[in-house]
């Protein structure tokens, strides 16, 4: 290790000697629940001094019903409005190390494959409990509401977010799990062009509307595909998520290369979709939302292929 990660490390431990001993255990822990890492976090009381480190993490504990006791999340926390009034401590990527430990947290949520790992190495090592967030399935986010109002304390009213979740997707699944198969690609970027496989969770999205991920075989979960390849495929709706692409704003921007290929069934039907990547990217609570615009694009896509017919 250099003299500056040891210098750095040496900060951090003073500091959280400062706030205390944030995971001593003289008692039987009080609260208990698995994270996305199959790792148990405990704690002795509801959290206070949440830190989020992940956008997708506020909008959970948001849910759950501990908004006002988050001290610290990352950039792009944005939602609900008021959780752009939160300190900020770094990016995803790129934490602000000392910022978080002088803010006294006694929970971290963190981003399993979205923080880097040797920044939570070294945040482990304060003994600041971690909970792992990253639900890789639509119906994995309600669980998670649970198990988070449970560490807060706000049971109550996590389990009615919970719940409401529930029955929104079983309304969507019963309206639309059925209705004619549309061949779907989700560009997830132009160059490197990538896409999704059949594990990520918006391909969970394409499902419950009945869609059916032409890329769904693939084992990467976002894996690089060529032009010759999504050509050979044929999809009839391509989509992308892109910032602020909502129904009544909705330019094509990176969609718009395929126009170039008029023979594409979703170029030639008009079936081209960007959806507000907020909506359909991050695995919280608002995904729904952003399903409920795909399964209504994919109703215009399926009326506009029958009229062809």
């Amino acid at each position: 290790m250099s003299p500056t990660s040891n210098r750095l490390l040496r900060t951090l431990v003073l500091l959280a000697c400062i706030a205390g001993p944030l995971s001593s255990h003289t008692a039987r822990a009080a609260i208990s629940v698995t994270d996305d890492s199959g790792a148990r976090v405990t704690l002795e009381h509801a959290a206070q001094r949440v830190v989020s480190l992940a956008p997708h993490a506020t909008e959970l504990l948001y849910a759950a019903g501990g908004g006002t006791r988050i001290v610290g999340a990352v950039t792009y926390s944005d939602y609900p409005p008021q959780a752009r009034q939160i300190p900020r401590v770094g990016d995803s990527g790129a934490l602000d190390l000392e910022r978080i430990a002088a803010l006294k947290p006694d929970l971290l949520v963190v981003w399993w494959h979205g923080n880097a790992q040797r920044q939570l190495d070294k945040l482990r090592q304060l003994g600041i409990p971690m909970f792992y967030s990253e639900p890789r399935h639509v119906t994995d986010i309600p669980g998670e509401i649970e198990r988070l109002g449970q560490l807060l304390g706000t049971s109550a009213e996590a389990t009615r977010a919970a719940d409401q979740f529930r029955s929104r997707y079983s309304a969507l699944q019963r309206a639309y799990a059925t209705r004619a198969p549309v061949r779907v690609f989700f560009q997830v970027w132009q160059n490197p062009l990538m896409t999704i496989n059949g594990s990520q969770i918006v391909s969970d999205v394409i499902r419950l509307c009945g869609g059916r991920n032409v890329f769904a075989d693939l084992k990467p979960l976002v894996p690089m595909v060529s032009t010759e390849a999504v050509l050979a495929a044929d999809p009839q709706a391509m989509f992308t998520a892109m910032p602020g692409a909502t129904p009544a704003d909705r330019p094509l921007a990176n969609l718009a290369m395929w126009r170039r290929w008029p023979q594409l069934s979703a170029v030639a039907h008009h079936n081209l979709f960007p959806i507000d990547g907020d909506l359909i990217d991050r695995p919280g609570p608002r995904v729904l939302q952003g399903a409920q615009i795909m399964c209504d694009d994919l109703d215009h896509a399926r009326q506009r292929l029958a009229a062809d017919r």
